[in-house]
């Protein structure tokens, strides 16, 4: 990331001295790998089965926001997912083995449906004193904002040697030589993401509502 800030020594930070994140996840994703790596040279590696995907990821991005996550073993690396036309998408894996969300909001919005116009459909959850809780929880983003903490904080880690996150290839580690970071807990207030897959060991969603609607009805 672009902003973050370690706890201090001496304390946990207010509210007031959580400097708020503004990354560009795409230019993330492209700059940690080494210039000799190409798009191309991955996605044969996924091909072939030398590189792990878990999943095709749609043509479609989806906004994720919540007022808080708070999360047990982080880890983030740069990688390239691809769609099933094998269209490169590059992003920034964000994996965390327990994490607990407070009033959840996840949106998709379909442009100029034939005949229709624009559909949304929106979820939200633990929004009723009762919050979501996901473990191994990974999401492959290319934007966050809001104001984050992290404690034990490791930065420019080989991503293949990340060991705070979930388990295995494609969740808590990347691939060897890609830039890599990690901390023992992540904090963060008023997120807002911009993803495109995410998948969990678990996730309960307490309060669930999903709805579907006419018009541009996004989360933010």
């Amino acid at each position: 990331m672009d902003s973050t800030s370690p706890r201090a020594s001496d304390g946990a930070l207010s509210s007031e001295e959580i400097p708020e994140s503004h990354t560009s996840w795409k230019r993330f994703a492209l700059f940690a790998a080494p210039a000799g790596v190409a798009v191309g040279a991955l996605l044969v590696g996924m091909a072939n089965g030398a590189l792990a995907a878990s999943f095709s990821v749609s043509s479609q991005q989806f906004k994720i926001s919540a007022d808080e996550m708070s999360g047990e073993g982080f880890a983030q690396f740069g990688w390239i997912d691809a769609t099933v036309r094998d269209e490169a998408v590059p992003v920034a894996v964000a994996g965390i083995r327990e994490a607990e969300i407070h009033n959840l909001c996840q949106s998709v919005l379909t442009t100029e449906f034939p005949f229709v116009g624009d559909i949304s459909l929106m979820l939200t959850a633990g929004d009723a004193g009762t919050p979501v809780e996901a473990s191994d929880l990974v999401i492959d983003m290319e934007q966050m904002d809001g104001n984050a903490e992290f404690e034990t904080m490791e930065i420019g880690r080989d991503a293949s040697t990340l060991d705070e996150g979930p388990d295995g290839f494609g969740s808590g580690q990347g691939h060897n030589d890609l830039f890599g970071m990690q901390s023992e807990t992540i904090h963060v207030e008023d997120l807002e993401q911009t993803a495109w897959g995410a998948s969990a060991g678990i996730f309960r969603l307490n309060n669930l509502s999903l709805g579907v609607g006419l018009g541009d009805d996004e989360c933010f």
